[in-house]
């Protein structure tokens, strides 16, 4: 606990608000742990990309295996697979990558791809999903024949 750069329990803090964060909204823990530790613990960039990437594994397991056991919610086993492929080979590349740049170029395209997952998050109406599929549309339809059938 001597070789922390803060008091132990700075690191806890900041776990229960990652965690909170994370399984209210689904976003990885590296939105919160990743300028915590750069800002307020002084951790190098690729350091707090590291230790965000590490405590990211159990936190998402705890949290999916609670949307997974709640019946409202729908989980795609095929999907999840999928994104998973393309997860591990983009993290192979990703981490290639962030360790040949510089420390304040990861810095910058860090804070510049939050700037736009926010902007876009707060100005792009989600795709609407199909409500009504094309069978009820017809039940609909001939259930308004049949009424103005009534009030003739």
């Amino acid at each position: 606990m001597d070789q922390l750069a803060n008091p132990w329990w700075v690191f806890v803090v900041l776990g229960v608000c990652a965690g909170i964060v994370s399984g209210l909204m689904g976003v990885g823990s590296g939105i919160v742990i990743v300028p915590a530790l750069v800002i307020i613990c002084g951790l190098g960039q690729k350091s707090a990309q590291g230790t965000a990437l590490a405590v990211m594994v159990p936190m998402a397991l705890v949290g999916a295996f609670r949307y997974w056991k709640n019946p409202a919610i729908e989980l795609s086993p095929a999907m999840i697979g999928l994104i998973i492929c393309g997860a591990v080979v983009g993290t192979l590349l990703g981490t290639e990558l962030a360790g040949r740049l510089p420390t304040a170029v990861l810095r910058k395209m860090f804070a510049v791809f939050l700037i736009i997952a926010a902007v876009r998050m707060l100005t792009l109406s989600p795709k609407p999903k199909e409500a009504v599929s094309s069978d009820s549309v017809s039940k609909q339809e001939n259930t308004n024949l049949i009424e103005s059938g009534d009030d003739k």
